[in-house]
């Protein structure tokens, strides 16, 4: 994000989101999914961890800060999943890859699992409210017209998503019409 602001004309970062799973919630995770509470287990079978979650203006960007991630030669590509190609069935839409990232300690280094998750301002938007919505609260549970209203809601900030890709690339491609009148000029 430091880089973009300095080298490029434009930041696709807006902003990030970091965490750390807590010692509670890991051993919650590990017994509902049936593993023994270790060390080894949570290396084995935790891909998340750690996440970090990061926001951008547009598709586009999500794209290619994974891209630009995965292409570093200390970073691994351990999984990917495309929900905006293929939003899950509530809706939701982001870009969730895990990576194995060198980890530097006093005396070794060691290679740890991060969930990294890429979605826009909009998606990000729908995704902490709809969390909000249906796992904090029990009526969200229990009303199909909820899921419903909130799936359509994820469809149309979809389509804004698009339709502000569109016009971004539109003024790009003006402002880049104007750069070659100036130089021309």
């Amino acid at each position: 994000s430091e880089e973009f602001k300095v080298k490029r004309q434009r930041n696709p970062i807006e902003y990030m989101k970091t965490r750390v799973k807590s010692i509670q919630s890991t051993v919650e995770k590990l017994s509902r999914k049936g593993y023994e509470t270790s060390i080894e287990s949570i290396k084995t079978n935790l891909h998340d961890m750690a996440g970090i979650r990061v926001i951008c203006s547009y598709v586009d960007d999500i794209y290619a800060i994974a891209d630009m991630l995965i292409s570093q030669n200390d970073i691994t590509l351990i999984e990917k999943k495309d929900y905006i190609k293929n939003p899950k069935p509530n809706g939701y839409r982001s870009l969730h890859i895990i990576v194995e990232v060198p980890v530097f300690f006093s005396d070794h280094i060691e290679s740890v699992k991060v969930e990294v998750q890429i979605r826009t301002i909009a998606m990000d938007f729908w995704a902490s409210l709809e969390h909000k919505l249906h796992y904090k609260s029990n009526v969200a549970k229990c009303s199909l017209n909820i899921k419903n209203d909130l799936k359509e809601c994820a469809d149309i900030i979809a389509q804004t998503d698009m339709r502000m890709q569109s016009i971004h690339e539109i003024v790009e491609k003006l402002e880049d019409d104007v750069e070659l009148r100036k130089i021309k000029i």
